[in-house]
């Protein structure tokens, strides 16, 4: 299978459409005083879709599908509006599947979007079996984040643009759901800033990525309770496993309640909402101050699709 190629990346500006680049740096020196580290955070979420997925997703279906390609994907809401977005601005069909349980803000906003979303099974993984099974009866290109070359490298554009504003980063805190961001940041990093260490963050009550990448093998889990729905992974993707290999120099989870404190503080000091997802890189920093003391620390604030129940949780906090 192909790898992911800096110089795709360098040139993937080109070809996404220039609403979901250039994207700020936030820092707060209040923030910086509460974790101990002066934080650097790039800020994906001020664009149609309030997310980094539109990177992979524009930059996929630019190069990758062919004229009135159908395409059928499976989602827990972020991935599948990047897809419905890029796939109607060129014309494209766009099925996407999700859990019976999944985000309805995320799945309203994948409608929106123009997405033919079906709900099936009770969590992520078992929507994704459903694409699968469905995109082979439609004899249609299924798309499956995590392992499309092209998904990695439009995300690690992201990675050039933080690597360059801010080149001497210690530390790169990257969350992990199915692979793509950490695959592409992390290429990025490799190439533009070799010294930085880069860091996956997973959720702890969904580990089977840092299980697989730790033992260097597919390690699936049982359940995947994270109020982190963008990196509930229960089943890896193998070939995202060999894309992430020497990418990354170490994987660490947080609890539930370092990803909650970890919102509260962005939304306090930053004035955004952040989903679960894109605050563990925060949330890793809270887990273990004393290993980030003093240090430059980079991260992404990769989504802020907050389901209802949650944003008033963190309003009334």
């Amino acid at each position: 299978m192909p790898d992911i190629d800096i110089a795709r990346i360098r040139s993937a500006h080109e070809e996404i459409d220039p609403i979901f680049l250039n994207t700020p740096v936030a820092a707060h020196d209040a923030l910086n005083q509460a974790l101990g580290c002066s934080l650097f955070a790039k800020v994906e979420t001020l664009n149609p879709i309030r997310c980094f997925k539109g990177r992979g997703t524009e930059l996929f279906a630019a190069r990758d599908l062919a004229p009135q390609e159908v395409v059928v994907c499976a989602s827990a809401g972020n991935f599948g509006q990047g897809m419905a977005r890029a796939a109607a601005r060129r014309g494209h069909r766009c099925i996407v599947f999700a859990a019976t349980n999944a985000n309805q803000v995320k799945v309203k906003a994948m409608r929106s979007l123009g997405a033919d979303v079906r709900l099936a099974g009770d969590d992520f993984d078992s929507a994704k079996l459903a694409a699968r099974q469905y995109a082979e009866q439609l004899h249609a290109r299924f798309v499956e984040d995590g392992a499309e070359p092209a998904i990695a490298e439009g995300a690690g554009s992201l990675g050039l643009e933080l690597a360059q504003a801010v080149p001497d980063l210690a530390t790169m805190l990257v969350p992990l759901g199915n692979g793509a961001l950490l695959a592409g940041v992390g290429a990025s990093f490799r190439y533009q800033s070799p010294r930085t260490q880069i860091i996956a963050v997973v959720a702890e009550q969904a580990p089977s990525m840092k299980l697989s990448l730790e033992q260097k093998r597919v390690v699936e889990t049982q359940r995947a309770d994270t109020i982190a729905d963008g990196v509930a992974v229960r089943v890896p993707v193998p070939s995202a496993l060999a894309m992430l290999s020497g990418r990354f120099d170490a994987v660490v989870s947080v609890t539930e309640g370092e990803i909650l404190q970890a919102m509260r503080l962005i939304l306090q000091y930053l004035g955004l909402v952040i989903e679960p997802a894109g605050a563990l890189g925060i949330a890793a920093i809270l887990a273990d101050q004393e290993r980030f003391q003093g240090r430059k620390v980079g991260t992404v604030l990769c989504g802020a699709n907050v389901a209802e129940g949650m944003l008033k949780q963190l309003v009334e906090a």
